[in-house]
């Protein structure tokens, strides 16, 4: 009798499904990848716009103090995602017995929000800029 070379039914089937194990991890991995590869790309394009955003804050000395301030993105620059930001920025230090056009510090807090999925995430930023006193700002309150 002779003995036909090739594989058998049995053979084949383990074969099969070891190939098919490897596929669905690989697979599954690969899809892992790709979800923080996207949540990655969202979240350094708004930390991007936040620096922006930070920026002009910074250089906008006609800013409103202790007031808040809010906005959003324009959708084109997030990708699709809906983003927004709310500021404040308040009197942070000042010397001691200051007078007109003596500069003080402002603190500029800024919170940028995004939309992932269903979910809101948020982070904050803190900046500090020059401001020259007013006389206005100087004199007390009156009754």
């Amino acid at each position: 009798m002779k003995r036909e070379r090739g594989f058998t039914l049995l053979e084949m089937i383990v074969a099969t499904l070891i190939l098919a194990v490897a596929i669905v991890g690989l697979l599954s991995g690969i899809s892992t990848a790709m979800r923080n590869a996207a949540r990655l790309t969202a979240y350094d394009r708004v930390v991007q716009l936040a620096r922006l955003r930070m920026n002009e804050l910074i250089a906008d000395t006609r800013a409103p103090r202790n007031t808040a301030l809010s906005g959003g993105f324009d959708p084109a620059l997030t990708g699709g995602v809906d983003a927004g930001w709310n500021a404040r920025v308040a009197r942070f230090e000042m010397p001691p017995n200051a007078g007109p056009d003596v500069y003080a510090i402002d603190r500029i807090e800024l919170e940028i929000w995004w939309m992932s999925g269903a979910e809101r995430r948020t982070f904050t930023l803190d900046g500090y800029r020059p401001s020259r006193l007013k006389a206005e700002e100087l004199m007390p309150a009156g009754p």
